[in-house]
């Protein structure tokens, strides 16, 4: 824009800009308008023109802002008029027109004197909030009072209590404040609430395969154990959908760690970002190839199977757990190191994939262990990862009740995953 801006005459290009700017709001209110009974303020031409008037009454006065606050005011007293004479006559108490116009007239400083992509995210933002009224309505019905209490919470924690925790160590000799405790389970629960939001109010009526995609950034292991437990009643025809989910859950749990080690130590994410792909490929590929491979199902209709997790990912209880879990694996991993070393950690990370390997990815990242390299933290993530598939598998194949029809499809894919995260722990790291 700079560049273009160069080539116009003084001012051409600002009066340009709000001039387009307050056009595609006037025709977004121009739409809004054709579809309700009752006409609601202004249109293409009116928000235009408010537009022009703020940027001319701005460049009149642009050191006090006088002029500009005055039009502001008339601006003000007018739109006010209307309003009073719309609840008289329809009784409709809307002001998000209003708000529009209001918005508009400030185009003309806002181009002049903010960045670009300030004022074009203005723009942006308004012409979404103004389009998206009944997504909005639709999510407020969805969504009932205990997911709004949870998330008030999740704020109260994160940006409240998270800043007023200390940063000392709890043990002198050990890398744990109660600060990186908390910031530890206010991400991984960030990250968890993000995928149960999208799977429980933008994807309410998705199949089995989007729930296990989505399932797989919540916790992998969960969605794989509540799909083996539907496995145990379903029709035949309709197994390969359930084995499908569980490899593409499997496959998100890798971009769930990448995500989750990117924010704690980018170095060990620069060492695992290849790895982890492939290992996320193989993972999905595998789950696709299987269901490719078998001519016989039948794909299972929409929303007869949600895949919901009992638990939201922001009550205490959750976060409460795996404070708990990542307190535990940073004091066991500090003196598993301190008496047994290098080897001792590689055990730790073997058998910690019985459990939920979060809190001990989590404390690697965060650790400074005397005579650990990162290469060997780097491995012992996917070691761990190796440990918890084969968990998964023997969940999958217990929980499923050890159906025949399973037990082949599943055995062959979680060997080619295993085997495959074998590979990359021996020769790419």
């Amino acid at each position: 824009m700079e560049t273009l801006s160069e080539n116009l005459p003084s001012g051409l290009f600002n009066f340009i800009l709000v001039l387009i700017f307050s056009l595609l709001i006037g025709l977004s209110q121009r739409r809004l308008n054709l579809q309700k009974e009752t006409q609601i303020f202004g249109s293409d031409r009116t928000f235009t023109l408010i537009g022009l008037l703020g940027y001319i009454l701005y460049l009149f006065s642009p050191g006090d802002f006088s002029l500009f606050a005055g039009g502001g005011l008339i601006l003000s007293a007018f739109l006010g008029l209307n309003y009073y004479f719309k609840i008289n006559k329809s009784g409709n108490f809307g002001i998000t027109s209003i708000i529009t116009a209001l918005i508009t007239y400030c185009l003309g400083p806002l181009v002049v004197l903010t960045s670009s992509w300030f004022f074009v995210s203005v723009v942006v933002v308004v012409l979404l909030l103004t389009e998206m009224k009944s997504t909005f309505v639709e999510l407020a019905q969805k969504m009932n009072n205990d997911e709004f209490i949870t998330l008030a919470k999740f704020l109260l924690i994160s940006f409240i209590i998270l800043p007023m925790l200390p940063d000392t160590r709890i043990i002198p000799e050990i890398s744990l404040t109660p600060y990186k405790i908390w910031l530890a389970t206010v991400i991984v629960s960030g990250i968890s609430y993000l995928s149960y939001i999208v799977k429980k109010y933008i994807f309410p009526q998705s199949g089995v395969l989007v729930s296990g995609l989505l399932g797989g950034l919540y916790s992998s292991t969960a969605t794989i154990t509540i799909l083996a437990r539907k496995c145990k009643n379903a029709d035949a025809v309709h197994l390969t959908e359930y084995i499908t989910a569980m490899f593409l859950a499997i496959g998100m749990m890798f971009i769930r760690l990448m995500i989750i080690i990117a924010i704690f130590n980018f170095q060990i994410f620069l060492l695992l970002v290849i790895p982890m792909s492939i290992m996320m490929v193989v993972s999905c590929g595998v789950g696709l190839y299987i269901k490719k491979g078998d001519k016989t199902h039948r794909q299972l209709p929409v929303n007869t199977d949600n895949i919901e997790e009992d638990n939201n990912p922001l009550e205490f209880k959750v976060a409460l757990i795996f404070a708990f879990l990542y307190i535990v694996f940073t004091i066991v991993t500090y003196y598993t190191i301190e008496y047994l070393g290098a080897k001792g950690l590689t055990i730790l990370s073997f058998v910690s994939g019985v459990g939920d390997i979060t809190p001990f990815i989590l404390n690697l990242m965060d650790g400074q262990f005397e005579g650990i390299s990162l290469s060997l933290m780097a491995a012992c993530c996917l070691q761990a990862t190796f440990s918890n598939n084969i968990i998964k598998m023997i969940y999958a194949m217990g929980f499923s009740g050890n159906r025949k029809e399973l037990g082949k499809p599943l055995f062959i894919g979680f060997s080619i995953i295993s085997a495959a995260n074998l590979i990359i722990i021996l020769f790419f790291l």
